[in-house]
């Protein structure tokens, strides 16, 4: 630990710590553009100097570590002299007449540094460049007329991205931001992930959805969980007048420490689809608006009327209490023989069912990424699913991380790959098979022509992962998808065979594992069932899922939007989206997280829990609350902590 005084404040922090972090940490506010807490220290902008006593010039307090017995001070005239010079300068130099930009009024941290130092005006006459504006982006705009040259976002997306679409062109006051070699936004390598919108300081990144809809002082931030997928990222949902104005990651929480790409968030702002606001019974053919009583009773009488043929199914969307509910009335009270998700287990039946022989856990945590020096992406695409993951992928190569992807099918990771194995024929355990033949430094010129791959490719690979300090295998259901079980122990047999090997399952959607953990992971089978229930909530009705349940004598639906599916369906019963739930959801790597409700639904539209209890009630069956113990009654894949 080192000691020093900052402002007359005797301190202590770790050796290695920052001027500016040690001051941070007692409370004492140094004002600085280009730093951020995510970010490797910079040093660009020049507003955080303060003065070190025994140094002759002023040092960025953002660069420089602390030393035993430092005394410094940030708030001497000196100090304040040059924090008024360097905004002057940053003001001359671009077009920031506030009144005009959209940051304006307390979101612009260049705007609140001046008034900060009592600046009103600068001194210096504007004298700057005229810059396009490029809004040729789906979901944000540039404008360099707005730039303060600070790089967070050139930082953002190569540190935390791993994409390093930005760069900068020309030098000095003429130089400007650009995507790529100087492409239009729109057609450059960007993934619209938005974390360069969100590290901007000032107005020169905008989001195009939330732009003038509501400053920082005026919205309310309520912190939740992404339920996009199965990462579960932590996110601030933000809101005004029962709207959410935009969706921002919470940096340094969660598993991707603030991290989102844009199905969490920019997608969720785009929706479009209409609203079920009021319960819905079938009459003379017609769907009728009915009672929440009457289209409980309604499907109560046709569920026990179907007796042993009733079929239940259940988006993996919904939140832990709910699918848990879901179990107990339909597995547990009604013993119904097929009860499922829309997902059917095809996500992690594989997985637990390895579990439940192996009796333990043997995948591990996300955070296994972070002293990965080799990564092996097997039969899972992390450029179009579960691109948060691929950005932990992406972003550590530089560092000298070797990527294999393992996948017949083409692969957008496959450009970054150090070896590519593509497999014209055979299974995915004769591809793993032959691949630990090859790291066992065994002949595999039979192997290898029995798979249809390259035997360089599978020794280069083998070299790879053999001489790793800490691989990582990272795998979807589609290694499973044909083989099963033996898939999965085939991959769990490669990692076995070198050292501190760790293994992730990316799975499916944001419950999909607390739904294995309840055994809602069986296949679905249409069959003759007599009465169908499906808890589809916010999700989408699959083609198949609508082909199955095309004939089905009774068919109802609890749903958050109008679809094909609840279009045809006997019953209705409108519940809540995602923004309105609060309820808790399993990461992939099982994290137990909390979503906060941030919108209040409709008038007329219930929560799943209320609903099934409703119809608990209605068909005489006992539920209770503890959830918790059901999802820890099987064996994790991967242990399940609270988060």
């Amino acid at each position: 630990m080192v000691n020093l005084t900052i402002d007359g404040k005797n301190i202590e922090v770790k050796e290695g710590t920052t001027v500016l972090r040690a001051a941070q940490s007692a409370g004492i506010e140094i004002p600085t553009l280009c730093d951020h807490p995510e970010l490797t220290p910079y040093g660009g902008c020049r507003l955080c100097l303060v003065e070190v006593e025994g140094a002759r010039t002023l040092q960025p307090s953002c660069t420089l570590p602390v030393s035993e017995k430092m005394v410094v001070k940030t708030t001497t005239d000196r100090v304040k002299e040059a924090r008024k010079f360097v905004l002057t300068l940053l003001f001359s130099e671009r077009n920031h007449f506030c009144p005009f930009c959209q940051e304006s009024g307390g979101d612009c941290e260049l705007q609140n540094a001046a008034y900060q130092e009592g600046m009103t005006n600068w001194p210096l006459s504007p004298n700057f460049n005229t810059f396009g504006v490029d809004a040729s982006g789906p979901y944000f705009v540039l404008d360099n007329n707005r730039c303060i040259l600070c790089r967070r976002c050139v930082r953002a997306c190569g540190e935390l991205v791993g994409n390093f679409t930005w760069g900068f062109e020309e030098r000095g006051a003429k130089s400007y931001l650009v995507a790529d070699y100087g492409v239009p936004i729109g057609e450059s390598s960007c993934v619209s992930c938005g974390t360069c919108v969100q590290v901007c300081p000032t107005g020169a990144i905008i989001d195009r959805q939330s732009a003038y809809r509501g400053r920082d002082a005026q919205v309310t931030k309520v912190p939740s969980v992404c339920t996009g997928c199965s990462i579960g990222c932590a996110i601030n949902i933000v809101v005004k007048d029962n709207q959410i104005v935009r969706i921002e990651g919470r940096w340094g929480e969660g598993v991707s420490d603030g991290i989102l790409c844009k199905s969490g968030r920019f997608l969720p702002l785009e929706e479009k689809r209409e609203r079920i606001l009021t319960p819905m019974v079938r009459k003379n053919g017609s769907l009728k608006a009915a009672t929440m009583e009457e289209a409980v009773a309604a499907i109560a009488t046709a569920i026990k009327s179907a007796g042993s043929g009733v079929a239940a199914l259940a988006s993996t969307k919904l939140s832990v209490e709910s699918l848990s509910l879901f179990k107990q009335i339909f597995s547990d009270g009604l013993k119904s023989s097929m009860v499922t998700t829309i997902e059917e287990g095809a996500m992690t039946s594989a997985s637990a069912s390895f579990t439940d022989s192996l009796k333990k856990s043997f995948e591990s945590k996300i955070d296994s990424m972070n002293s990965a020096d080799c990564v092996v992406v097997v039969n899972t695409d992390l450029y179009k699913e579960h691109q948060v993951l691929g950005f932990m992928v992406k972003r550590i190569l530089p560092s000298g991380t070797k990527l294999i992807v393992i996948d017949s099918d083409e692969n957008g990771f496959d450009p970054f790959a150090d070896v590519k194995v593509k497999a014209g024929k055979g299974s995915n355990v004769d591809i793993l098979d032959a691949l630990q033949s090859a790291v066992k430094k065994q002949k595999v010129t039979d192997e290898a022509a029995k798979c249809g791959v390259k035997e360089a490719d599978l020794v280069n690979a083998a070299s790879i992962i053999s001489s790793a300090e800490h691989p990582v295998f990272i795998y979807s259901d589609k290694l499973s998808a044909k083989d099963g079980q033996k898939a999965v122990s085939a991959l769990i047999d490669l990692a076995g065979s070198v050292k501190n090997s760790a293994i992730i399952n990316t799975k499916g959607k944001a419950n999909s594992l607390a739904a294995s953990q309840l055994k809602l992971d069986k296949p679905f089978e249409a069959g003759k069932h007599q009465a169908y229930f499906v808890a589809i909530g916010d999700d989408e009705p699959t083609e198949g899922l609508l082909t199955d349940l095309e004939k089905a004598p009774f068919l109802a639906v609890s749903a958050a939007y109008h679809t094909k599916l609840t279009a045809r369906a006997d019953v209705v019963i409108p519940v809540e989206m995602w923004a309105e739930i609060s309820g808790h959801f399993i990461s992939m790597d099982g994290h137990l997280q909390k979503t906060s409700k941030s919108l209040t639904a409709p008038e007329g539209v219930f929560s799943d829990v209320d609903a099934l209890k409703a119809l608990a009630s209605a068909l005489g069956v006992k539920t209770n609350d503890n959830w918790k113990e059901a999802i820890k009654s099987r064996v994790s894949p991967v242990e399940i902590v609270e988060a």
